[in-house]
């Protein structure tokens, strides 16, 4: 069998000879490529892009990094861990071969600390200020468990059967400042809120009338009468947040104001009766995304946390093209093997407009990542439970490096210094409005 791909123009992309068996597996093959790389997302050019968002978007990766081995870190007895054993965690650190993990943990010696065993072991531990962020995060995310349930509960309320599998809501985990171990203690510990069915749902207890108003109507209403209000119909306008360039899609502006203006349910209502595809349904879709990005911590999701709960949440399969298309609403970076999206209204240029504890003590902990400092040997020990600062890098020349004061993220973020962001800061918006032509919201 001659089997002939060719593209939308016609031009012929492959020309094989295969059988019945081959043809399946290259027709399965060609499907979930194009799918995977849509023209919406990924074929997006470099004057599309929000440069300080997408900066956000790199802090995001090293921190994460950061904070996946200090957890590692808490595990263990004394608090220090065998450098190959770390190699277990790879996937978790989310740092690929052929990078190292030690030569990543060496970037950071006001945080890490490397040190061998008379057998010639490396083994890594903290230093004495990275214990103390430790400790100081521990606190924050002991004060902040009241509002974590709160959220929880939120998005209990949200979901249709008033139940949400746990092994999604710890999709949720570092955004809503959940403790490693929620799973077996806190959970337990609001049960006026919710419960653990089978250690596989958490399921609602009570529902709490305060609690089902959105973030939005908090916002634009002030405070609300709760005797007389209950979930139904919403005609409040989203916050929008163009470029400077908005005066060019000026002939869009009647679509996103009639978008504006059409009522739509709340997330907290039953939509069960929606319709798939209209128009109701999908601006409810997108009030759901706004409300749950309002919860998080620094407004932002991978959107992989929100493509899981599409049915939880009674919102529609192709949830990218719906976060592409409200661009002034929220704002997708395709950074990366995973894509973000930001609320942004809650940006100020690359800086949350609010932040919370639990965000200020992760911008202490990217603060001491990155420093230059001398080259030194690495130190040895001989009791794991009596060890010495001493030094933190081997290093078999007496040349060192220059030592740099300041943090070093220019090196952690070359790459996009490099890339043509700089150059425009802001989405080219014609393309991402050509939604409002095919997918008409008016």
């Amino acid at each position: 069998m001659l089997a002939q791909c060719r593209n939308g123009s016609g031009k012929r992309l492959i020309q094989c000879s295969v059988d019945n068996e081959q043809w399946d597996r290259l027709i399965s093959y060609l499907h979930c490529r194009f799918m995977t790389t849509s023209k919406r997302v990924q074929d997006r050019s470099r004057n599309k892009r929000v440069h300080d968002l997408e900066i956000v978007v790199e802090k995001h990766k090293i921190v994460s990094k950061v904070l996946v081995l200090l957890e590692v870190l808490e595990k263990e007895q004394e608090m220090i861990i065998p450098m190959r054993s770390l190699d277990e965690y790879r996937r978790q650190i989310n740092l690929p071969k052929p990078h190292k993990i030690v030569d990543f943990i060496r970037k950071s010696p006001k945080l890490f600390e490397l040190y061998k065993d008379r057998k010639g072991v490396l083994w890594c531990g903290m230093t004495e200020a990275c214990e103390d962020l430790v400790k100081e995060r521990e606190r924050l995310i002991g004060e902040n468990a009241d509002k974590a349930a709160e959220y929880v509960t939120r998005m209990l309320m949200m979901s249709v059967d008033k139940r949400l599998p746990i092994e999604k809501i710890a999709y949720f985990r570092r955004e809503f400042g959940l403790p490693a171990d929620f799973r077996k203690m806190w959970v337990h510990q609001y049960p006026q809120h919710f419960r653990l069915v089978n250690s596989e749902y958490l399921e609602l207890l009570s529902w709490n009338p305060e609690w089902a108003i959105t973030e939005l109507e908090k916002t634009v209403l002030g405070e609300i009468d709760v005797r007389n209000h209950s979930p139904g119909l919403l005609s409040l306008p989203f916050p929008l947040k163009f470029p400077a360039n908005y005066k060019k899609v000026y002939r869009h502006g009647g679509k996103i104001e009639h978008f504006q203006k059409r009522s739509y349910l709340s997330p907290y209502a039953d939509a069960r009766g929606l319709e798939a595809g209209s128009k109701e349904f999908d601006k409810r879709a997108v009030a759901v995304m706004h409300e749950l990005l309002s919860f998080t911590m620094e407004k932002r999701l991978v959107t992989d946390q929100l493509t899981h709960f599409r049915r939880e949440f009674v919102m529609p399969q192709k949830l990218m093209r719906l976060l592409l298309k409200h661009f002034g609403i929220f704002y997708v970076s395709e950074r990366g093997k995973r894509f973000s999206a930001f609320l942004k209204e809650a940006y100020e240029g690359g800086e949350l407009a609010k932040k919370c504890p639990l965000v200020l003590w992760k911008e202490k902990v990217l603060g001491l990542v990155g420093y230059r400092g001398k080259k030194k040997k690495i130190d040895s020990f001989t009791d794991l439970s009596d060890m010495e600062d001493k030094g933190l890098l081997e290093n078999s020349s007496d040349e060192h490096e220059s030592v740099h004061l300041g943090p070093v993220q220019e090196e952690a973020f070359s790459e996009l210094e490099d890339s043509p962001l700089l150059e425009n800061q802001y989405m080219d918006l014609g393309e991402v409005c050509d939604a409002y032509k095919t997918h008409d919201i008016s």
